[in-house]
């Protein structure tokens, strides 16, 4: 065991990870989330804002002003709703925690009894049950950790940082808006063109995402790419419907 362990660490081209069947990836840190649905929301808003002025007739530096605009916008948007919505969460479990630690300090023989309740119903043996959680009670940030766990369904040393989940959002949404704005700011007046890259850049995101959540890859990128798809046509439809009667 030793040996594979050092092997693992050391010269294992998969790394410890390889090694270990019971690994999982961390899903608690709020990162994962907030940067996935910046980079797509960034994507779809801005090849949405490209089709739709695009379809209106605006010429190549118009659509440059109208995208840029749209990814600052919507990055400080997006980082800001983040940040507002991890911390209001983070608030709302640090509230919970404060009651159930108060109703540890008043009534340990109840909170005990009803953790034992829990387990039992689960199929433990009620000696054991009542056993673990009496000895539980004696250590009381164990016992609301546990308490936590089992009655309200939340880790209390695993929040998400509100500002990892905002940095993140910001930075992949202006990454996504940036890609069909690429062509243009290259020099190409093609709105064929900016919208087949970004509707790549949808596709390979969402392939990215099979990383994490160890779905088909080309399943994932195809879903994303007619989402996107969707939101273009329905913009560029009223862009071209609006520049038509004016």
């Amino acid at each position: 065991m030793t040996g594979l362990v050092i092997a693992g660490e050391t010269g294992h081209p998969d790394g410890p990870a390889a090694l270990d069947p019971h690994h999982h990836s961390d899903v608690s840190g709020g990162w994962l989330r907030a940067a996935v649905f910046g980079a797509m929301d960034g994507l779809v808003t801005n090849i949405g804002l490209i089709a739709g002025v695009g379809g209106g007739g605006l010429a190549p530096h118009a659509i440059i002003l109208t995208g840029l605009a749209g990814l600052v916008a919507g990055a400080i948007s997006m980082a800001l709703g983040e940040y507002t919505s991890v911390s209001t969460a983070n608030d709302q479990v640090a509230a919970e925690l404060a009651k159930e630690r108060r109703e540890l300090e008043n009534y340990p023989e109840a909170e005990a009894e009803e953790l034992a309740l829990r387990w039992m119903d689960r199929g433990l043996p009620e000696h054991l049950a009542r056993q673990v959680a009496t000895v539980l009670a004696a250590n009381p940030e164990e016992a609301l950790r546990v308490h936590a766990q089992e009655e309200l369904g939340i880790v209390p040393d695993a929040a998400p940082s509100p500002w990892t989940a905002a940095i993140s959002s910001f930075i992949c949404f202006s990454i996504g808006a940036l890609i069909p704005l690429l062509p243009y700011l290259l020099g190409s007046d093609s709105l064929g063109l900016a919208l087949g890259v970004g509707g790549v850049g949808l596709f390979a995101a969402g392939a990215l995402t099979a990383r994490f959540t160890h779905r088909s890859w080309w399943g994932s990128g195809l879903r994303q790419l007619i989402m996107g798809a969707v939101a273009a046509g329905a913009t560029f439809a009223i862009g071209t419907l609006i520049n038509g009667v004016s």
